[in-house]
């Protein structure tokens, strides 16, 4: 083959732990067959996540427009504006204002929205909101255990490496708080629902950002492709120099022969499974794309539309239940985080610095999505949500508009949307702005999370399917907190 081992595996094998644990797979088979099975799903479900890596500030993404601003602003000082402070802060006058019905009146980040400050912009998720398929969950992290500001400086109840973008990225995706997990939260929630599917060829999860812990399960495996604007036909090719009877690509050929050979062999099983299935996978896929409507030519405007490509041809593919995973990087903004316009679309220069652009990319990427699935018919069974290490201090870092950013912190907000999403609204609760108030770790405006990842997951995946009974081992730590279910989907 011309097509390198490595390059094989990264784009068709569902992850090298397939081979791994073929072992737990025989070992259970038994147990498997005497239980009984759920019912295929009649219905379709799917969980896209959105992973910000970096750790996007929160403090700038939701702000109060109360009484509470002046707060923000006394400590960030007016952004582009360095003669006031610190410069991070945005202008009230540019902030998108919302009136959430839990209460309160806020204003979102301009370039959530960015069409409103920029005429022929495409547009962001204030008009999802304004239909209350949008919602927030506010001030949400990993924890251990429900904490107080005394506990918490007290050293009792601090997650794992608190503040570390690599351990704080795989407990997002783990839900093991208090150390270094093994399998992500969709992974169980994966192994514990791919009944539902019924006998299809595809994963339950794919990621389009390359293989991921989030979809890593005990049993369940993953399926890691390229993104847009690579084609179906073109996203797991392998290319052959032998004949049609030794290809891989030709059934009952002397490559799939070798494929059936000694199976006793768990470690051998395994690496054939994989193959096996990447091969089939394969066939599946290699076929023309569906046509989706227009997504901004951007990293996550192209993932989502490969998500959007592949949700089309569920039907086709007999696909109950999804899981996807896509990402944006670059939220570690240090430096340069805001700018001297901060409601332009682009970053540099005078421009909305890295956090604004990186905003317009996520808004303008996410509502092409949505808009998307509405068109399919399929918004109420898409629900789409965010993700990411932690947020940033409130305190700023730095002077200047070129040197101004933020540094690590805990508690943040993520954005909640779909059809089926009781939108319109906060849930959890939003963190008082104060350096050294009552959510504050250390007087720089690291938010203690009122909000337990555990509760966030788990509400999703009680959407999703997950049995009750099923809940312990996909989120075993759930039942610290309460309530179990944040209820923002209906």
């Amino acid at each position: 083959m011309e097509q390198s081992r490595r390059k094989f595996l990264r784009y068709s094998a569902c992850g090298l732990t397939a081979a791994a644990m073929v072992s737990s797979l025989d070992k259970l088979g038994l147990v498997n067959a005497m239980v009984q099975q759920p019912e295929v799903a009649a219905d379709y479900k799917a969980l896209v996540c959105i992973f910000l890596y970096g750790g996007t500030d929160a403090n700038n993404m939701i702000v109060p427009l109360d009484s509470e601003y002046n707060s923000y602003m006394s400590v960030r000082g007016l952004s582009g504006n360095p003669g006031t402070g610190a410069g991070l802060g945005i202008p009230q006058s540019i902030l998108l204002p919302i009136n959430p019905a839990s209460g309160r009146q806020f204003g979102m980040h301009p370039n959530l929205s960015p069409e409103v400050a920029n005429v022929g912009q495409a547009k962001g998720l204030l008009d999802v909101w304004n239909q209350g398929k949008l919602a927030v969950l506010c001030n949400y992290g990993s924890l251990v255990q429900p904490i107080t500001r005394a506990q918490y400086q007290a050293n009792i109840g601090h997650p794992y490496q608190l503040f570390s973008h690599s351990d704080q990225q795989i407990q997002q995706q783990t839900i093991v708080a208090d150390g270094v997990g093994q399998t992500g939260w969709a992974g169980r929630l994966a192994d514990k629902t791919g009944a539902l599917n019924g006998s299809v060829v595809l994963p339950m999860s794919i990621s389009v950002a390359g293989t991921s812990l989030f979809a890593t399960g005990t049993l369940a495996r993953q399926l890691s492709i390229s993104a847009a604007p690579t084609t179906f036909s073109n996203l797991l090719v392998l290319n052959w120099n032998g004949t049609a009877a030794t290809s891989p690509g030709t059934a009952n050929s002397t490559y799939r022969q070798l494929l059936g050979f000694d199976l006793d062999s768990l470690l051998v099983k395994g690496a054939s499974d994989t193959t096996n299935q990447a091969l089939t996978a394969d066939a599946v896929l290699n076929q023309p794309d569906p046509v989706v409507g227009v997504f901004p030519n951007t990293s996550l405007g192209n993932q989502l539309k490969q998500v959007a490509k592949l949700i089309k041809i569920k039907d086709t593919l007999g696909m109950k239940r999804q899981i996807f995973f896509c990402s944006l990087g670059a939220f570690d903004t240090h430096t340069s985080q805001t700018g001297q316009n901060p409601a332009s679309p682009n970053n540099g220069g005078t421009n909305s610095g890295a956090q604004g652009s990186l905003l317009a990319q996520l808004s303008q990427a996410m509502r092409a999505f949505y808009d998307e699935m509405v068109a399919q018919g399929v918004s109420n069974n898409v629900t789409t949500f965010t993700l990411s290490d932690f947020s940033r201090t409130l305190q700023p870092s730095g002077t200047g508009t070129t040197t101004v950013g933020t540094d690590h912190a805990w508690g943040s907000h993520a954005f909640i949307m779909g059809g089926a999403v009781v939108g319109s609204t906060f849930y959890g609760a939003y963190p008082t702005l104060a350096l050294g108030g009552p959510n504050d770790t250390d007087n720089r405006g690291r938010w203690i999370p009122t909000t337990s990842l555990d509760q966030y997951a788990a509400t999703l995946a009680a959407w999703y399917g997950l049995a009750p009974s099923d809940v312990p081992t996909v989120f075993p730590n759930l039942s610290k907190f309460s309530p179990t279910n944040l209820g923002f989907l209906g």
